[in-house]
């Protein structure tokens, strides 16, 4: 009984027991101190959007509208709405009486929120550390918090030496076709027969390279680089010589999943797009996707704790805890069973080094809340 006591309380102490590296979500009556910034009015846009789409009902998009699909979180998804919907109510009465932003007021957020914290799965973050630094040293309160941004790319009219690489619009053989009824034709149709590197292959070879633009109508031309931004981020914006900006959304898929084992460059998964008025996020189709905003939206597993969830963030930035509030408007394919990780939209960037110019001094790691407006 003993060897079976001192074994129990080393795999506690050690976290290998995998039910206490298990997702958490467990209610909190206090916040620790820290900065709030106030982004109310881009906030209510993010959640009008949101509100707007998941009225449309779980029958319309049943693995996105919900409140939750595991045993240990279920929230009406009318809830989660009438959140959003407050959030909108509230920000509009700030801004009619002139008044500051009581989102960003801590007091009022405890005073008029349920506040759910959540802690990660860390199991399955251990199933997929391997060379990845930041999930091996993930807390066990906080949520790996990745950043994603727009990136604004150079493109061209025509295919050149340094644009090679199109952003094709959806394949002729499903242009008058819905989701539904081009996805029952599986490999018939042109979107499903080609992996990423196969079509990039076709490209840049003098042979071929008019290939996929014989079945695809070719939408703006880019560098191989700006291709992979757009695949990875899921959104292009292009700026032309005049300063005018065109958007670009992925609109289908070839039906590869996204492989977290490989290189963003190695990939097979492929996005056909769709010229949009703005940044987009998550949407059943192209059709109907809900309009983001940078420092508001959050990309998460929307297929286990529903989309439209408002989250409560808090990082190291500068060194200083900083809160923020943000909407989980948007997914991928690295967040299928990801429930120690969100993705937080940063911003517009030409590349990289623009990108962590201006997001290098904040942390990669966050206390994060799920909050429910109080009934």
């Amino acid at each position: 009984m003993a060897l079976l006591f001192r074994t129990l309380l080393a795999a506690l102490l050690s976290g290998s027991i995998s039910a206490l590296a298990a997702p958490t979500f467990q209610p909190a009556q206090a916040l620790p101190p820290g900065h709030w910034v106030d982004h109310g009015d881009a906030l209510c846009d993010v959640a009008a959007a949101t509100a707007d789409y998941l009225a449309r009902g779980n029958a319309y998009d049943p693995a996105a509208i919900h409140g939750g699909t595991t045993a240990w979180l279920r929230t009406p998804p009318e809830r989660i709405r009438a959140t959003l919907d407050f959030v909108c109510a509230v920000q509009a009465e700030d801004a009619r009486l002139g008044r500051p932003s009581r989102l960003a007021d801590p007091a009022f957020v405890q005073q008029h929120f349920e506040l759910l914290r959540w802690q990660p799965d860390r199991a399955r973050a251990a199933q997929l550390a391997s060379g990845k630094p930041l999930l091996q040293n993930l807390p066990a309160e906080r949520l790996l918090m990745t950043k994603y941004y727009v990136r604004v790319a150079s493109g061209s009219e025509q295919p050149s030496p340094a644009t090679p690489h199109a952003l094709y619009g959806l394949p002729h053989d499903e242009a008058q076709l819905t989701l539904d009824e081009a996805d029952a034709l599986g490999s018939a149709i042109t979107r499903f027969q080609f992996g990423k590197q196969a079509i990039v292959a076709q490209e840049t070879n003098p042979a071929t390279a008019s290939a996929m633009a014989q079945r695809a109508p070719p939408l703006i031309w880019l560098s191989r680089a700006d291709l992979e931004g757009a695949l990875l981020q899921g959104t292009a914006v292009v700026e032309g010589a005049n300063g005018q900006k065109r958007y670009f959304n992925v609109h289908r898929n070839n039906g590869i999943a996204y492989d977290r084992t490989q290189k963003p460059e190695e990939q097979e998964r492929y996005w056909f797009f769709k010229e949009v008025p703005g940044v987009l996020g998550y949407g059943k189709d192209a059709d109907y996707k809900i309009r983001v905003q940078p420092l508001v939206t959050v990309a998460g597993d929307i297929f286990q704790l529903g989309l439209g969830r408002l989250v409560l963030l808090r990082t190291e930035e500068a060194g200083q805890p900083t809160y923020r509030l943000n909407v989980m408007a948007d997914t991928g394919g690295a967040f299928h069973d990801n429930l120690y990780q969100l993705d937080w939209l940063s911003g517009y960037y030409r590349d990289w080094a623009g990108y962590h110019a201006a997001n290098r001094h904040i942390g990669d790691y966050a206390d994060a809340w799920l909050l429910l407006k109080r009934e």
